[in-house]
């Protein structure tokens, strides 16, 4: 039987740093993206983007330095990714502005339940639901391959379909995630404040630390 982790106050850790980085990494992307349109370098950091995603939450439950600010912050570097990454890819037309407002939509979607969620007691979170996990690396692996399709030679041509078929997928997953999450609230709202949370299928009750913050992925 799993043991729960609980987050501490503290703000110097290992994964937290990995975090900072890959916030850090964001405007760079967007940069090199957009400005000289240096695919190479924006897929290098898409890739250290990805890589410290996977490493900081290992870290974390590895080294019991699962911290109340990484908490905040894993979920929040994925995001701000996912949108530059989607504004630089409509920007140069690699993808149509329809899907940019798929993805979008889906976050704003679910950033309207959070009031409904403070109403009745809770923080902005629910347990993580690996769909919703699933739905990130889909889009994470989507993203570098449809940049690479930007070109004309052979690369392109064999990345094309890859980038899309990990973007349809992803994109299904991100909103099936995220009904599951409005089910969760209405579910709540009929309780009333005061009851815990239903945990999701395939929640990781051992992980209640960095997990939590990832519902709305």
């Amino acid at each position: 039987m799993t043991t729960a982790i609980h987050p501490s106050d503290r703000v110097l850790t290992i994964p937290n740093v990995l975090s900072a980085l890959r916030l850090a990494g964001v405007p760079v992307f967007l940069w090199l993206a957009l400005g000289p349109e240096a695919d190479g370098a924006a897929l290098a950091v898409l890739a250290f983007a990805g890589v410290s995603d996977y490493l900081d939450g290992k870290l974390a439950r590895a080294l019991g330095q699962t911290s109340r600010l990484g908490i905040l912050l894993d979920p929040l570097a994925d995001r701000l990714y996912i949108l530059a990454t989607i504004i630089a890819l409509t920007l140069r037309e690699i993808v149509p502005w329809w899907f940019a407002a798929l993805l979008i939509g889906r976050d704003v979607a679910i950033a309207g339940v959070v009031p409904v969620l403070r109403r009745l007691g809770y923080g902005p979170t629910l347990p993580v639901h690996y769909l919703g996990k699933a739905a990130t690396f889909n889009l994470l692996y989507a993203f570098p391959l449809l940049l690479l399709s930007a070109g004309d030679n052979g690369l392109a041509t064999v990345s094309r379909p890859l980038g899309w078929a990990f973007a349809i997928w992803g994109t299904a997953l991100y909103w099936w995630s995220a009904i599951l999450y409005w089910v969760q609230v209405r579910q709540l709202a009929r309780a009333g404040s005061g009851t815990q949370p239903p945990v999701s299928p395939g929640a990781d009750r051992g992980e209640t630390g960095r997990a939590d913050a990832e519902v709305g992925r």
